[in-house]
């Protein structure tokens, strides 16, 4: 009995460690697909158990030079940023020297709400600023060097787009806002502050506050596909501006150094963790959460001067991975990282829904046709193959409907359930808290 029982121990733990073995192949095909055809320029990294087991680099990080990317060249992150900044903010209420509840008025009480306005309001994106980016020509406003005073001015002309706590709406403007406080609280500037509480303790070396991009140090220039070509983009951000709202400049590797990390609660503690990651109006703080076939994924994309960027986490798989694009001839980066994930997991039996009813061909007719909204996606088609249905959404790929029960179907990568309503002809989408409806137009 003893030697049976080795046996069958020992025949689970050979399938689940073939099971977690990374399918090379499939990533590889996938990037090679994004070369072949000019779809994207970057690097992939992906961690598992704390380690990197996949690295790849695609296209050129300096096009003038035929200079290829590599796993040392630097990217701007864009938006990533963000959760290096709420990672600071929360190890100053760590220790102490600041507390969610404080108002903003006790540091900027010019810009307006700031007597309502909490730190915690900021780093949710529920403090109703007006996200500045938005502004007209604020591209090209930024591309000059812009000291705290002129970024403060700015916001202060703002009005609010709604009173505190009312609801969640991301604006750049908060982070802007929390990477003052950081300097105001220790007395440094906030590249100083980054290099002393997150570099230099995760021994980073290529993780920085960025300033103009420099070629010889292997940092990447940006570009858009045009004209069956890739060109340079000229009109840069001068990152003195952003600062905690986008500034960072690192590798795939080192931004999943940096998340590997804070997730395994080497940089903040795992209470302090746990409060990072409570979602409220469906956002972290400096982060959002999402879920992909059963599994909660913790993130944040970045996207700045034509550079493209995601990492995420997925504590139940103890996987961090991180992509870094100077080029992207893509509609979605999300989707993106849906087809990493489906490479990467596709040879794991652990992950994936299976419908819960079978359903036969004919079943499934009525549901066939081209849906449209007022709201986005504006259009998607619904087609099937056998007994399976699938849904598409404008210049995007096919994806497989899973069968939740009759009428209720559920795209299983991102948890978006469908429910078509035969007598209005209509779909309904729900999404991290939100619905949309839409109508059939046609048959298809």
């Amino acid at each position: 009995m003893q030697k049976y029982t080795l046996i069958v121990v020992g025949f689970l733990c050979s399938f689940l460690i073939q099971s977690q073995t990374i399918n090379t192949t499939d990533l590889n095909k996938l990037f090679d697909n994004y070369e072949l055809n000019n779809k994207a320029m970057g690097t992939i990294s992906i961690f598992k158990n704390g380690e990197e087991v996949y690295n790849r680099s695609i296209g050129l990080a300096l096009l003038e030079h035929n200079k290829k990317a590599n796993e040392l060249t630097k990217y701007r992150i864009g938006s990533i940023t963000k959760t290096f900044t709420a990672t600071i903010i929360l190890q100053l209420i760590n220790e102490g020297k600041l507390i969610l509840n404080k108002v903003l008025s006790n540091y900027f009480p010019q810009i307006p709400n700031a007597n309502k306005i909490t730190i915690e309001n900021l780093l949710y994106h529920r403090s109703g600023l007006y996200n500045i980016t938005n502004e007209k020509d604020f591209s090209v406003w930024i591309n000059k060097p812009r000291n705290r005073k002129e970024m403060l001015k700015k916001i202060e002309n703002h009005t609010p787009v709604f009173n505190p706590d009312e609801k969640t709406a991301y604006s750049n403007t908060n982070y802007i806002l929390l990477s003052y406080i950081a300097e105001e609280l220790e007395g440094e500037k906030f590249p100083e502050i980054l290099e002393r509480r997150i570099v230099k303790p995760l021994k980073l070396k290529r993780t920085l506050v960025g300033k103009d991009i420099n070629t010889n140090k292997n940092e990447a220039f940006s570009y858009y596909f045009e004209e069956n070509k890739w060109k340079p983009i000229t009109l840069t951000t001068n990152l003195k501006g952003p600062i905690g709202a986008g500034a960072i400049v690192s590798t795939a590797k080192e931004v999943n150094v940096f998340y590997d990390n804070l997730f395994s609660g080497n940089i903040i503690p795992e209470k302090m963790l746990k409060g990072m990651l409570t979602v409220k109006g469906g956002m972290c703080m400096g982060a959002s959460s999402f879920n992909y076939k059963g599994l909660t994924v913790y993130g944040h994309d970045g996207g700045i001067d034509g550079f493209r960027s995601m990492a995420i986490h997925i504590p139940e798989k103890n996987l961090s991975l991180a992509f870094t694009f100077n080029g992207a001839n893509l509609t979605s980066i999300r989707g993106v990282l849906i087809s990493i994930l489906d490479a990467y997991f596709k040879n794991d039996p652990t992950v994936g829904s299976k419908s819960l009813i079978q359903l036969k061909s004919e079943d499934l007719d009525t549901y066939l046709g081209v849906y449209k909204g007022t709201t986005f996606p504006p259009e998607i088609i619904i087609t099937k193959k056998n007994n399976v249905l699938f849904a598409k959404v404008t210049s995007q790929p096919l994806f497989e409907l899973i069968a939740i029960k009759k009428e209720v179907f559920k795209y299983d990568a991102m948890g978006i359930i469908f429910t078509f309503n035969k007598e209005e002809e209509t779909i309904s989408i729900k999404f991290q808290g939100r619905e949309m409806v839409l109508k059939k137009e046609k048959s298809h």
